[in-house]
């Protein structure tokens, strides 16, 4: 099993890849692998609803120049999937913003291909705005009908400078039984194959409230 993790952060060792580091360090405990991709020293353009992507259903997206469809291929082939975060002003960062929105469209109209993976969310921040973020990630997950583990409270932790959230003991504790909480849901799906049947994907219904 593999676990792929995206950084949204432009600092290479900020607080958001240490949490991601102390999420994974569990997985890797539990002989998960993992694969941290930083996404957000990137430059990514954002989505701009063409709904090419949904016509051609190729699992790509018509934006050229970055790295996007190459992170849908690493989302499609891992088991599981963790989104990551810090809070530079109001919420997500742009460019990880940037890089969700095509990637879960995409994704969702080639057949739902994140469907049933396993899908976390973790936060860093300096003070306050760590739990809208928290909400905004996990939205792309629930929309696209991913398992999604918790913790023994919101997967978010705090520190300024690099490495400071390793000095946030609550924290630390959360992103370590988020760790182990996604290692033992990763292995209840994995020895569900062939033995329960899941269910059928059914097709979208889109309604708009204006007549």
């Amino acid at each position: 099993m593999k676990v792929v993790a995206f950084n949204g952060s432009p600092k290479a060792d900020g607080n958001t890849w240490h949490a991601l580091k102390m999420v994974t360090a569990e997985l890797e405990s539990e002989g998960i692998e993992t694969e941290i991709v930083h996404v957000g020293n990137k430059v990514v353009r954002g989505c701009i609803a063409c709904g090419q992507c949904a016509k051609n259903k190729n699992e790509r997206c018509v934006l050229p120049g970055d790295e996007v469809n190459e992170w849908i291929q690493k989302m499609k082939q891992a088991d599981g999937i963790i989104i990551s975060s810090p809070v530079y002003y109001s919420a997500i960062a742009g460019t990880m913003k940037s890089f969700l929105d095509r990637a879960f469209y995409v994704t969702g109209v080639n057949d739902g291909m994140l469907r049933h993976k396993v899908g976390a969310s973790v936060v860093a921040v300096r003070r306050s705005g760590g739990i809208p973020t928290f909400n905004q990630l996990n939205n792309f997950l629930t929309y696209a009908e991913m398992l999604v583990p918790t913790s023994n409270y919101w997967n978010v932790i705090h520190g300024r400078a690099p490495g400071e959230a390793t000095q946030d003991e609550e924290g630390v504790q959360i992103m370590r039984v988020l760790g182990k909480n996604m290692a033992w849901l990763l292995k209840l799906v994995e020895h569900g194959k062939g033995a329960v049947t899941p269910p059928e994907r059914e097709a979208k219904t889109f309604m708009s409230f204006i007549r």
